[in-house]
């Protein structure tokens, strides 16, 4: 009987992921409610946060500065300085990372403008607001989903190792694969609920969050402003979502992605 314990073992993996998951959702559920009152929209930084983290508020405020042509974004990935002056502490931020020669290759750029204290403050912002969730505590949706998925692996090879150890056993291995085949139903029954259920949109919106983004998205679709259109796109879907193929080519000089 010594594939008992590594059955055991098994539902343990199984029970732990999926009851993070159900308090990681509980949780969200319980906020889902919270931020939105009072509140009219978001506005292009907090939808750049909400959508792609640090990051993508970095890339809308280079994608803005140039749009407005106080800043040029050349395809081979440096950014210059047209009007060293800030309208914002974004934008302040920005140029300050290029630096008083006022010209930088935009992966740093980016980097340092992710990390600086602009960001940190909108961030927090949104956290008390109730529409984003706070990277790294480890108690998110998105962050219990990737625990479920390891969970998988983690049961399909206990599994493996229970059926292929040579040591007699009383039960027919057929049996004993049956008997695992239990924790590994239920993890993956766990993930196809996820997926429908409770999947986000986006790793940095909480659902209040992620309503918020849907609105603005509707919101930007029906605007008759084209460069508030434009930029709110860019908010939300990246620079994916920039026409001209210099400034694509621009970013596409880039660094791994930055943590707050």
């Amino acid at each position: 009987m010594f594939w008992v314990p590594l059955l055991l073992l098994a539902w343990a993996i199984a029970g732990v992921a999926a009851l993070r998951l159900c308090r990681a959702a509980v949780r969200e559920a319980a906020a889902a409610g919270d931020g939105t009152g009072g509140r009219r929209g978001l506005t292009l930084y907090e939808a750049a946060f909400l959508s792609g983290g640090p990051a993508r508020v970095a890339d809308l405020t280079l994608v803005a500065m140039a749009r407005q042509r106080r800043l040029l974004l050349a395809h081979t990935g440096w950014a210059t300085v047209v009007d060293p002056r800030g309208r914002d502490d974004m934008e302040r931020t920005v140029i300050g990372a290029i630096g008083p020669e006022g010209q930088s290759p935009i992966a740093p750029v980016r980097k340092a403008a992710a990390t600086a204290e602009a960001v940190r403050a909108l961030a927090e912002r949104l956290v008390r607001a109730g529409l984003a969730v706070r990277e790294g505590d480890g108690r998110t949706v998105a962050q219990a989903l990737r625990r479920m998925r390891l969970a998988v692996p983690a049961v399909a090879g206990l599994a493996a190792v229970a059926l292929l150890m040579p040591v007699p056993s009383p039960m027919p291995r057929p049996l004993v694969a049956l008997w695992f085949a239990l924790p590994l139903a239920f993890t993956l029954g766990c993930l196809a609920i996820a997926r429908f259920e409770l999947s986000p949109a986006s790793p940095w919106a909480s659902p209040a969050g992620q309503r918020l983004l849907a609105s603005a998205s509707r919101a930007a679709a029906g605007d008759t402003d084209d460069d508030r259109a434009y930029l709110t796109s860019v908010a939300v879907r990246g620079v994916h979502a920039v026409g001209e193929p210099q400034v694509r080519a621009a970013f596409a000089h880039r660094e791994p992605r930055v943590e707050w």
